[in-house]
């Protein structure tokens, strides 16, 4: 699924997203500045949570509570290698049956075996943005 959007309309997109993406586990693809963690904000919200939402740039996983859930946010940039992945019990999130969700995803998704979705994000010349959605079984 593709769609285009201005950021004024971030809780529009961010309500299809919860209905189209077919896992709880969502990878977030896109060059930095783009608003993913804008995005992520707002899907927070809508899953229920009143908590503040931030980058966890340093802390690597920020936890809120949903509604439903516990939410998990992931920033992996500053990842190097897979080890560090591991150490930090990432495969425990991701079979908490909780929603993960995932910036900077590149060294993740070759571990991931089970359900998820990637939202790839691009920023148009008109300050769009283009958002496509794909689930993996």
């Amino acid at each position: 699924m593709e769609l285009n959007y201005n950021l004024e309309d971030v809780e529009a997109i961010a309500k299809q997203i919860l209905e189209t993406t077919t896992s709880k586990t969502i990878l977030f693809e896109g060059e930095m500045g783009v608003g993913k963690t804008t995005l992520i904000k707002t899907l927070v919200k809508l899953l229920g949570s009143i908590d503040n939402v931030s980058s966890p740039t340093f802390s690597l996983v920020n936890e809120y509570k949903g509604q439903n859930d516990t939410i998990y946010h992931f920033d992996l940039y500053r990842i190097e290698d897979e080890t560090e992945l591991y150490d930090f019990g990432i495969d425990t999130y991701l079979y908490s049956n909780n929603y993960v969700l995932v910036e900077w995803p590149d060294l993740l998704k070759p571990l991931i075996q089970d359900n998820y979705s990637i939202i790839r994000i691009k920023l148009s010349e008109n300050s769009t943005r283009n958002l496509t959605i794909e689930n993996f079984s």
